[in-house]
């Protein structure tokens, strides 16, 4: 089987379920059709990715995710495999296609077992069937201890449409959830799969549109897009080959509180090299040499809360500027206020990219505004919000879309499977790894998105194209290790990124 792009926009598991009836009577299908046509997507993969295996487990639920197990089953001791499986509750339960698929597999020579505190030893991959996408509550005690087992045994595994315990709308693990190689998923990608803790238990996605992902499209409006390389080429065209630099935007980086430059001069380099004309950065008397001496195509001063002559050359370089990044290295000690308030006193037209500290102080004093946009992660989210950061991290798209209802502009809700949420879709970024979680990555990602605004891109684009640009340079740069990867590491591949064509 050679693997299906993945779609361009995801849906919920409901839309998911009404989508594929309807399309199965568009078709003129049976509904247990589209059940055999899932069962032998998830056995490609297997034999695709697993050539080698010679003896599965299928560990098979109550509901039609455990008839998908059964057929995948069936097609494996049809194709020569051993196959061992085990129902969690009563066999005799199962009702409609479930059942069909049951009786189809004792029919061919196939038993069913109960499943046992030990693995069997010979096994040599397992493939989940326990639950599927309409679970909403907390995974039951005995399906749990299964899912433990699994997790424990050090086999490769490949989840059935989604990893059982993983809620399908949010991502939010419901308990003890499958830590799955690959998932294969069906007809549509539910959107639980992009972001939060799916991250840690989907593996590979490995998509299947069973020949109703079309149907499915154009029944169901969906709320969720992924973002495509393809649209941040078109949004960064070739330069006119008279250009200069005064055609391609000035950027103000506010920041870098005492002790704290390196944040500035990451998001003002992150500016310069994302192609904006001209960078200048405002920040505490310690880092202005340093940041000439590192990177002199910056224009840096600085700037003193209690003297006139900081205050007019900080007018004078909004009033410059054709962005705004406020808040890397910002602080929230008096200086960092100060310049906070200063913003809010003189910089109100621009449009503002807001983070890290700029982002905390916001929360203190909360206003809407329509041109800026947020890039919070979620501790900076639950603050802004509050409410806890796992309240954040159990409905991303919910506190996303909360953020953007009270604060304005678009919000970039940083993570694994990052959201940007503009007002009316939801956009997430598959590209990033691990080895981003280090000190200076969003300073980069700031400044990069304030870099992309000041060249004519929307909020919205500059935000979605910053945030895949970012993790899509994180992922190039990684490929030396995730472990010691810095934010300044970056730099060179974004550079390519935004050059691609």
């Amino acid at each position: 089987m050679t693997h299906q792009r993945l779609p361009q926009v995801a849906f919920r598991a409901a839309q998911v379920r009404q989508g594929e009836q309807e399309a199965a009577r568009q078709l003129g299908w049976p509904m247990y059709q589209l059940m055999e046509s899932a069962g032998m997507a998830v056995y490609d993969c297997l034999r695709q990715e697993y050539s080698a295996v010679r003896h599965i487990l299928v560990c098979c639920g109550g509901g039609n995710n455990g008839g998908d197990g059964y057929i995948v089953a069936r097609l494996a001791r049809l194709h020569g495999l051993a196959v061992t499986l085990w129902q969690s509750g009563d066999a005799a339960r199962l009702q409609g296609d479930a059942a069909t698929a049951r009786d189809a597999w004792l029919a061919c020579g196939g038993s069913i077992e109960s499943p046992t505190a030990q693995l069997p030893a010979e096994i040599g991959l397992i493939v989940d069937a326990l639950l599927g996408t309409g679970l909403t509550g907390t995974v039951r005690s005995d399906i749990a201890m299964l899912i433990r087992s699994i997790n424990a045994a050090g086999k490769p595994v490949i989840a059935v449409d989604i990893p059982s315990g993983l809620c399908a709308d949010t991502g939010r693990s419901l308990g003890e959830t499958v830590m799955a190689h690959q998932t294969v998923t069906f007809i549509g990608v539910k959107r639980g799969l992009l972001t939060g803790q799916a991250a840690q238990h989907r593996g590979e996605l490995v998509f299947a549109g069973l020949g109703a992902a079309a149907a499915l499209e154009q029944a169901e409006q969906s709320e969720v897009s992924i973002i495509q390389p393809s649209e941040i080429q078109r949004l960064l065209p070739p330069r006119a080959r008279t250009a200069h630099k005064g055609s391609n935007g000035r950027v103000l980086c506010l920041g870098g509180n005492q002790g704290m430059g390196g944040a500035i001069r990451l998001a003002s380099e992150a500016s310069a090299r994302s192609g904006a004309g001209l960078t200048a950065a405002v920040t505490h008397a310690d880092n202005v040499l340093a940041i000439l001496a590192a990177r002199p195509e910056i224009m840096a001063q600085n700037w003193q809360p209690d003297s006139d002559e900081s205050g007019r050359a900080l007018s004078e370089r909004m009033q410059w500027a054709d962005v705004i990044v406020m808040g890397p290295g910002l602080g929230q000690n008096a200086w960092g206020q100060a310049l906070y308030r200063q913003l809010n006193l003189i910089g109100d037209e621009q449009p503002l990219v807001l983070d890290a500290d700029g982002l905390n102080l916001l929360a203190c004093s909360p206003d809407y505004k329509k041109n800026r946009i947020l890039t919070p992660h979620p501790g900076e989210a639950a603050r802004l919000l509050n409410i806890s950061v796992a309240d954040v991290e159990a409905d991303r798209f919910a506190a996303a879309e909360l953020l953007q209802r009270r604060y304005g502009g678009v919000v970039v809700l940083k993570g694994a499977g990052t959201v940007v949420f503009d007002g009316h879709r939801h956009m997430i970024c598959l590209a990033g790894n691990p080895g981003m979680a280090t000190g200076g990555m969003g300073d980069v990602l700031a400044g990069l998105i304030g870099g992309l605004l000041a060249q004519g891109l929307t909020l919205s684009q500059a935000a979605r194209a910053g945030v895949w640009i970012h993790s899509r340079a994180a992922d190039l740069a990684a490929e030396a290790g995730e472990r010691g990867l810095l934010a300044g590491d970056l730099f060179a591949y974004i550079r390519q990124l935004i050059n691609l064509r």
